[in-house]
């Protein structure tokens, strides 16, 4: 059996199917940072464990897995493995692990906090276990702010505070704009529970925008007019596409960027030495500080045709002495119980900044409001990213007014949601 992991670029992902042999299992993973070389130096060793089982790994584009495989998994096909965020959306996708795995109460004890977050509404299943826990927060430039001589906000500043002590860094540094958000509905998500919005409705459906809601996306969209936010990290791209900020932040174009935890690894990387940075948490609103909690997960596909193999897969990855030195090795917050109450984890880099970055979104995690919290396991939350990014894309590109966009984040949210019932 060939035991070498295939990294193939996003263009090789798009036809799979899940495998039909035995003895072969199919993965489709991407990456923020170093976690696809982690992965394939793990899978590597269970392959030398298990010589009758070759294990192909496809690191693909983010995009890829939001854009592609939905399409792929509703066909009946798909790979047998992935490594996917849009998770409740598409629970109906996963394979129960329960029968494949060789102890289901090990997984119901150390994974079982997040099962609902991509498993069916009053569902049971095993659907597969977190590969790590992240948290959307922001950074700062140190350097910047101490060269434009301007104090960084302290505890409880608002979005208001920061914004304007970035302006004072861009003006004074000649940046070419003061701070950015991820382009993703995701992350503008907990500013807006934070400003005292309510998105989830008592009827477990998308609330039409509230007046804290509308408040914070206006904001938004003037910072981008006034040139304080990053108008071309939303400008560029269309529909939902995601586009991260990370790398105007590391050109040092920009003093503050809003995204999240799993950017750590990614950052100390390609920063290195060429200047200071810190993590923030999250700015606060009238309701709180919170960033929305989630992560990626790895996930069996209920196509695959050799589910026992997929079985062994999981079960090696998912084994404590595994996860923790995964943990260790990507810079990401572990999803499993035991490696977080065993404590005593190494993070393995020699950066002290990726170090005081974990451990601030660590001490973060204690500031998520219960409205931030109940979002990974809402199963209209993509609907409403969706619809929130793209809409708010075409204000700040001057397409429509903000209350045209309102009215169409709202009509388009409700006829995705339709959608959803009528295929019910």
């Amino acid at each position: 059996m060939n035991r070498t992991v295939t990294m193939t670029v996003a263009a090789s992902a798009l036809a799979l199917a899940a495998s039909a042999q035995a003895g072969e299992v199919r993965m489709m993973w991407y990456s923020d940072g170093v976690e696809g070389e982690v992965m394939q130096d793990l899978l590597n060793r269970f392959m030398e464990e298990n010589p009758d089982i070759t294990v192909t790994l496809d690191n693909v584009a983010y995009q890829v897995i939001m854009e592609q495989l939905p399409i792929q998994l509703a066909a009946g096909e798909g790979p047998d493995i992935a490594r996917v965020t849009n998770l409740k959306e598409q629970a109906e996708h996963w394979l129960d692990l329960t029968p494949y795995v060789e102890d289901p109460d090990y997984w119901r004890e150390n994974f079982g906090d997040q099962f609902d977050w991509m498993r069916p509404d009053d569902s049971d299943i095993i659907p597969g276990f977190m590969t790590q826990l992240t948290l959307v927060g922001g950074f700062a430039n140190a350097t910047l702010f101490e060269q434009a001589g301007v104090e960084m906000p302290g505890e409880g500043a608002t979005w208001d505070d920061w914004v304007a002590a970035a302006t004072e860094v861009q003006e004074s540094q000649q940046l070419q704009a003061a701070f950015v958000i991820d382009r993703s509905g995701h992350r503008i998500t907990g500013p807006i529970l934070s400003s005292g919005a309510v998105l989830k409705g008592e009827d477990g459906k998308p609330a039409p925008l509230d007046d804290a809601a509308k408040g914070f996306i206006t904001k938004l969209v003037d910072w981008t007019e006034t040139g304080q936010h990053m108008r071309d990290v939303w400008v560029s791209a269309a529909g939902t596409t995601y586009r991260s900020g990370a790398d105007e932040f590391i050109n040092a174009n920009i003093a503050m960027l809003y995204s999240g935890s799993w950017q750590v690894a990614n950052l100390s990387t390609k920063i290195g030495d060429g200047f200071d940075w810190v993590a923030i948490g999250s700015p606060c609103g009238d309701a709180g500080c919170s960033g929305l909690p989630g992560g990626a997960a790895l996930v069996a596909n209920k196509n695959t045709q050799n589910p026992e193999d997929v079985g062994k897969v999981m079960d090696f990855l998912a084994r404590q002495d595994i996860v923790k030195e995964f943990s260790e090795r990507t810079l990401f917050l572990p999803a499993h119980k035991g490696v977080v109450e065993a404590g005593g984890l190494d993070f393995q880099t020699d950066d002290p900044q990726a170090k005081a970055a974990l451990d601030k979104f660590v001490e973060a995690s204690g500031e998520i409001i219960p409205s931030a919290n109940e979002i990974p396991a809402w199963r209209y939350a993509n609907a409403l990213y969706g619809g929130m990014v793209n809409r708010i894309s075409q204000a700040m590109a001057g397409e429509m007014s903000v209350d045209e966009a309102f009215e169409r984040i709202d009509s388009d949210v409700a006829e995705q949601v339709a959608a959803a019932e009528a295929g019910e």
